[in-house]
């Protein structure tokens, strides 16, 4: 079969286009390789003109690793300066911070204030130039020389504290302290003083050398409850600031070191001898001569002759910050002048104090424990009492609200409880307390010991390691999904994430790595969290959220925040069948457990004991029906307490507390525990008080009662008040009505 003419004349030209096509691109090929080749033969020569050696190569390797460094500084830098942007996000940074707080105890009695009181005041320029040398020759020589961070001191001090084996001198500058006392917290972590850094840098950008000095003097505590240096000229010297001698000033000026310690009306040889430190500090500096301090050497300032009142000023500090942080969540408008009614109980703080304080200088010093902390509370987790270290003077961070430790065997109670939620467990349960590794993780006892199988309230009595292990496993075999193979370790993280999940259920607000040890306590909480967690096993499991504001009212007196209309709502987070097993089990910790030693006789009381390797935290979380009380010993650097066990110190502290705090009170059962029998609870009241002398306790009135006289107090108030306008009666009547607290 032919085609044709056509077709072999189509194949021709068919032909020559694809050849010219190969052509073509077999030249753009060459072309192009021969470009490149002269190209890279071009940067060659470039190159080797800039090739450089010796010295020059060395400083030029040396940039461009400077540069790398600076690009890795800098982002690392970004990152860690988040906490500060968002800190500063705020426009209108200064007056969301400046707060004027009175608080009140649970009663209406005025116990301290916070925050800046504009009457209160002094403007810069009308304090004596003497104070304003003395702070910064004691405080800060090179203020109006550095930009927010002193570079040249943080080194001096650094020296100064290494040749003295100790702090002696401290590095911050004036802006850095500035920074926190305005943003932050007085925790101590390396973040938080990364976040002061940078803080105190936007500070410099934006406020003026005399501003951020007025600001510092205006806010620094200065002890004896008071805050800034119009207030303490006023407390030491009943006088303002603005007239205080060169004496007076170098005294005040020494009190930013350590309020409590060297308060004149503390310790006044200490104080004197501080001042006189400060008045060398001026010479030192060259702000004045020898002859212009030798008058105030040889006349120094005498205080006020009254006595130094307490101040509580840990809870003071926990009702400030709850305050900000209500205001910051909108729920106070733009009011910034408050009157905050707290749940605070000046008995039960005062002899928690005393307890802590005898505990840590009779008995601690052979455990080698150097700190302790308590929080007292009722069952609905309003706060009565805070203790957050040894010296609010000497260190104000709150080890109580702010300190993350490892609350050891304490937190098993957790754990506890959500096998118990698995309804595959009860209190006579069996459960296994021996020997058990879970991949290269194996558990020990306390003592090394293994328990084998026991019941379930007996495993958390006397507090076995293994047992919760165990547990923490068979919880994540109950909600293992059903024909899915065995896995050991994948069951345990199971049981773990619900262990987790019930925590933060409790109000745990801490995160919860996932470690195979989370089980028995090895995860950091706050103090504070867990008093919440047990008051919600002592009300029956109704959320508790820790607080110490019950009612906040403004500047006009109108009452604007109540906790019952606006705070965390109890609602029942957990069956209140599985907190009565709870609880029961809990019980046996204190009568035949580790934690026998916080017995009160006729109290039924239900607690936990937690230690944790090393003896570094030791803690007692317990209740009754009435309290809940937690109690904390170790040591700010996490050094070993030799062989203190929170069955030791922490119990017995809690139960020098708790005997106080329930004395007159009519003593209840935790939720779902059976109340002892009358004569049973007759003979040990009897037996308790041939042992002790009864403790004596300020009256505390029933919530019942304290309410129907709060409310009839505020009738009363509103009967005195002059009569208002025509349409106001029924305002009046609900504004008299809505400000009814519960104490």
């Amino acid at each position: 079969m032919s085609f044709g003419p056509d077709f072999s004349r189509l194949r021709r030209a068919l032909r020559r286009g694809l050849l010219a096509a190969d052509a073509f691109i077999d030249s753009s090929m060459y072309d192009a390789s021969r470009r490149a080749r002269a190209g890279l033969a071009a940067i060659a020569a470039g190159s080797e003109r800039l090739n450089l050696r010796g010295l020059p190569r060395i400083g030029l390797d040396l940039a461009c690793e400077g540069v790398n460094v600076g690009l890795v500084g800098l982002v690392v830098g970004l990152t860690l300066a988040q906490p500060a942007f968002r800190a500063t996000a705020d426009e209108d940074w200064l007056k969301r911070t400046d707060f004027a707080v009175t608080f009140q105890d649970r009663y209406g009695v005025e116990i301290g204030r916070r925050g800046v009181k504009h009457d209160e005041t002094v403007p810069f320029d009308e304090l004596p130039e003497p104070f304003i040398k003395a702070v910064l020759a004691t405080e800060d020589r090179r203020f109006f020389h550095h930009f927010g961070i002193d570079a040249v001191g943080t080194v001096r001090a650094l020296t100064v504290n290494a040749h003295a084996g100790g702090v002696v001198q401290g590095g911050s500058s004036i802006t850095q302290q500035l920074a926190k006392n305005v943003f932050l917290s007085n925790e101590r972590s390396i973040s938080r003083k990364i976040t002061e850094a940078f803080l105190a840098l936007w500070l410099e950008q934006h406020l003026a050398k005399k501003q951020i000095l007025s600001l510092y003097l205006d806010r620094a505590y200065m002890g004896g409850g008071t805050f800034g240096v119009e207030a303490a000229a006023r407390h030491y010297f009943g006088k303002s600031a603005r007239d205080i001698n060169l004496a007076e000033a170098a005294m005040l000026a020494g009190l930013f070191k350590a309020p409590t310690k060297f308060s004149p009306n503390v310790n006044l040889p200490a104080a004197r001898a501080r001042a006189n430190d400060v008045l060398s500090n001026l010479v030192d500096a060259g702000f004045m001569s020898d002859a212009q301090v030798y008058s105030a050497r040889r006349h120094p300032a005498t205080p006020v002759d009254h006595d130094e009142q307490t101040s509580p000023d840990w809870y003071l500090d926990y009702a400030f910050n709850e305050v900000k942080a209500l205001a910051a969540a909108g729920k106070l408008g733009a009011d910034r002048v408050l009157s905050v009614r707290t749940g605070f109980d000046s008995g039960i703080e005062q002899k928690a104090e005393e307890v802590l304080e005898e505990k840590l200088r009779v008995d601690a010093p052979a455990y080698h424990a150097h700190q302790a902390a308590a929080v007292i509370a009722d069952t609905d987790g309003l706060v009565r009492a805070i203790v957050g270290g040894r010296d609010y003077g000497v260190s104000q961070f709150n080890r109580a609200t702010d300190a993350l430790r490892q609350p050891g065997s304490s937190f098993k109670v957790i754990v506890y409880l959500a096998a118990l939620l698995t309804d595959k467990f009860h209190a006579n349960t069996a459960v296994d307390a021996s020997a058990i590794c879970i991949g290269d993780y194996c558990v020990h006892n306390f003592e090394g010991e293994s328990g084998g199988r026991m019941q379930m309230y007996r495993a958390l009595a006397l507090s076995y390691n293994t047992a919760a292990i165990w547990l923490s496993l068979k919880i994540g075999e109950a909600y293992w999904p059903p024909g899915k193979s065995y896995h050991m370790a994948k069951m345990a993280a199971l049981g773990r994430t619900r262990i987790v999940d019930l925590a933060k259920l409790l109000g745990v607000t801490t995160p919860f790595p996932d470690t195979v040890s989370l089980p028995i306590g090895a995860d950091e909480v706050k103090m504070i969290d867990m008093v919440g967690v047990n008051a919600t096993l002592a009300n029956g499991g109704k959320r508790a959220a820790p607080h110490a504001a019950t009612e906040i009212r403004n500047a006009q007196g109108d009452v604007i925040y109540e906790f019952h209309r606006d705070g965390v709502k109890p609602d029942q987070i957990v069956p209140a069948d599985k907190i009565a097993e709870m609880n029961n089990i809990m019980t046996h910790v204190v009568t035949e457990g580790t934690g026998r030693a916080a017995q009160i006789p006729g109290l039924v009381i239900a607690g936990k004991t937690g230690t944790t390797n090393k003896s570094t935290n030791a803690w007692f979380n317990a209740f009754t029906g009435n309290l809940v009380g937690s109690v904390w010993f170790g040591n700010d650097d996490g050094s070993p307490m030799g062989e203190m066990t929170g069955g030791t110190l922490p119990a017995r502290s809690w139960h020098d507390i708790m005997a106080y705090a329930h004395h007159d009170l009519d003593p209840r059962p935790p939720f779902g525990v059976a109340a002892p029998p009358a004569a049973a609870v007759a003979a040990s009241a009897a037996k308790g008080a041939a042992e002790t002398e009864a403790p004596t306790h300020a009256a505390s009135l029933a919530p019942q009662t304290s309410r129907a006289l709060l409310e009839i107090a505020e009738f009363v108030h509103a009967a005195h008040k002059p009569a208002p306008p025509a349409a106001a009666p029924g305002v009046a009547k609900t504004a008299a009505s809505s400000r009814i607290l519960s104490p």
